[in-house]
């Protein structure tokens, strides 16, 4: 039988949100999706539409939401349909948008920035080693099964959340020399949420291709979104 994706992209360029969808636009269609594109969230406030998708991946950085977008969103999310997106994608869309952040359970407020002695003021000025630590506890889930803790070089998300995420990954932020918090503390960086009757799958690792291309990423996330589709 097949199976509805409505990938919804854009926002801001720096995350390469054609090329990063385009990616796994294959791996949809060998999954037996139809897949659908818009390039607005206009789209969400389209029931005839929402109701018959089985997924949404979205990658839509920062930008703006409706009233009536951001209710279409949620009324098919609990519904039945998934809702899986990476990085800035998710994690960093309408700031504005209480419902919108409600609705991901975590919000992007920072990635840390290499030594000031360091910058160029290109985006490599945030890309920092850091370790994705896979929780023993997610060592069978679908998702993460048989993926080991890895280490990446890009940008490590601070990520404001509640406790209603059930997190499988997570990564541990530094305290350096030159950084104003007082001690390194832990943040989600792979989780999940159940929305009503749906499901939704975020993934903090995925700023450019580039890192999409990692094996255990692009791993992580195709899983991600199989986990989450209705």
């Amino acid at each position: 039988m097949t199976k509805r994706a409505l990938i919804v992209r854009g926002g801001w360029d720096g995350h390469q949100p054609v090329e990063a969808t385009e990616m796994f636009l294959p791996f949809l269609q060998e999954n037996g999706y139809e897949t659908e594109i818009h390039e607005s969230p206009e789209v969400y406030a389209d029931a005839s539409t929402m109701d018959s998708v089985d997924l949404i991946v979205q990658c839509m950085t920062m930008s703006t939401i409706e009233k009536d977008q951001v209710a279409g969103l949620r009324a098919a999310v609990a519904g039945g349909a998934g809702l899986a997106g990476w990085h800035g994608g998710i994690a960093d869309s309408y700031r504005a948008s209480d419902a919108y952040l409600q609705l991901v359970g975590g919000q992007f407020a920072h990635h840390p920035a290499v030594h000031p002695d360091e910058r160029t003021g290109e985006q490599s000025d945030y890309y920092t080693p850091h370790r994705i630590d896979i929780l023993p506890e997610a060592a069978d889930h679908p998702i993460t099964r048989g993926i080991e803790s890895f280490d990446l070089v890009t940008e490590q998300y601070w990520v404001l959340h509640d406790q209603l995420i059930d997190v499988l990954a997570t990564t541990t932020l530094p305290k350096r020399e030159f950084d104003e918090w007082e001690k390194p503390h832990v943040n989600p960086a792979i989780w999940t949420r159940r929305w009503g009757s749906g499901r939704v799958f975020v993934s903090t690792p995925g700023h450019r291709v580039e890192v999409l291309e990692n094996p255990n990423v692009r791993t992580m996330i195709e899983r991600g979104m199989l986990w989450a589709s209705r």
